[in-house]
């Protein structure tokens, strides 16, 4: 049986980079990544956003361009 996660953001390319920023922001600043970023009402987790991340990365290198859309589950 499979478990179904639900989507807590669907994020444009500008989007997603704009979090990508804030997490590397935090990094420069405090030299760890956070726990958890907020985006609108949601908290994302550090495992949630390292998922998206190594999912863009991995598509970047597939595909040779940025994808149009990250789903962060």
């Amino acid at each position: 049986m499979k478990i179904k996660k639900r989507i807590k953001a669907k994020l444009t390319k500008n989007e997603y980079r704009s979090i990508v920023d804030k997490v590397i922001q935090y990094n420069q600043r405090h030299g760890k990544l956070p726990t958890y970023i907020t985006y609108g009402d949601e908290k994302i987790y550090k495992n949630e956003y390292m998922e998206a991340i190594e999912y863009a990365n991995k598509f970047i290198l597939e595909n040779g361009r940025n994808p149009e859309k990250v789903v962060i589950y």
